[in-house]
């Protein structure tokens, strides 16, 4: 079993106010696979009905590869922008 010691918090902002965020929910699982955990994701309002998806993702430092899904994760259909909030050791 892997052992995860990194927690990073990403914002994933789609593209307009009718993404489906349960179909992102579900790439995002795919994308990050056996390499990091989703610890948690949470729809947020921001404003005038636009809302954002919040995911904690558990990785190993040691195995890297947060890049490679942070980039994929630009590549899911309906995602406008994401960004890394935060970057922690556990």
């Amino acid at each position: 079993m892997t052992e995860w010691n990194v927690v990073a918090k990403l914002r994933i902002m789609p593209e307009g106010v009718d993404t489906d965020f349960e179909a992102v929910k579900k790439q995002l699982e795919k994308i990050v696979g056996d390499k990091a955990k989703i610890h948690s994701m949470e729809i947020k309002p921001i404003a005038f009905g636009l809302k954002s998806l919040e995911a904690n993702i558990l990785f190993n430092d040691k195995q890297g590869g947060f890049e490679d899904i942070e980039s994929k994760v630009r590549e899911i259909s309906g995602v406008g922008e994401v960004e890394t909030l935060d970057i922690n050791r556990l």
